[in-house]
């Protein structure tokens, strides 16, 4: 990883790196973001932050002005709905040792791979939904979830964060009687 922090643009919905060996270093070692044709890496806005909060990056916006902690997350929360609630889950897998990634074209909010499996060595075991504890779901929202996970041979995982913004996870099987 770098010695110093990697200087990274705010680009509408997405957080680009120049094209660098640090930046490639950033996403071989922990797989963070996604390498783009022209060698730049580019980041999510979860990532962004997680990466902010641990010092690897300094975020610019198209002004050139570096942002705060705070100046990021009130730009990052008007592209993505839940921002918090997502990143609290995020920063808590992470933290624990697995590489999140999107999931978009599965209909979650993100895929997680198991410790020591890196996306294109191996398929991702969850699905993840992060919630609210104080949100509810019809029975009807629940199954299609529980039904996206089992046709994609992945585990299907709620992530309900509380208002201390701590994190109980409820994995939901399919069983035969």
């Amino acid at each position: 990883m770098a010695k110093h922090r990697l200087k990274t643009l705010f680009a509408r919905e997405r957080i680009l790196t120049a094209a660098s060996d640090d930046a490639r270093d950033l996403y071989n070692n922990g797989r963070y973001g996604n390498i783009l044709d022209d060698g730049q890496v580019q980041l999510s806005l979860l990532e962004a932050l997680y990466l902010f909060e641990k010092k690897k990056i300094r975020i610019f916006d198209g002004k050139k002005k570096e942002l705060k902690k705070d100046e990021y997350i009130n730009k990052a929360q008007r592209f993505e709905k839940n921002f918090w609630i997502r990143y609290t889950v995020f920063k808590d897998l992470r933290d624990r040792g697995y590489i999140v990634k999107t999931a978009l074209k599965f209909g979650a909010d993100f895929r997680v791979y198991d410790r020591g499996i890196k996306p294109g060595e191996d398929h991702a075991k969850w699905v993840i939904y992060p919630v609210h504890e104080g949100e509810s779901l019809t029975w009807y929202e629940f199954s299609a979830k529980n039904r996206v996970a089992h046709s994609t041979k992945k585990r299907l995982m709620i992530a309900a964060v509380d208002a201390e913004g701590d994190v109980t996870y409820w994995e939901v099987k399919w069983v035969r009687p």
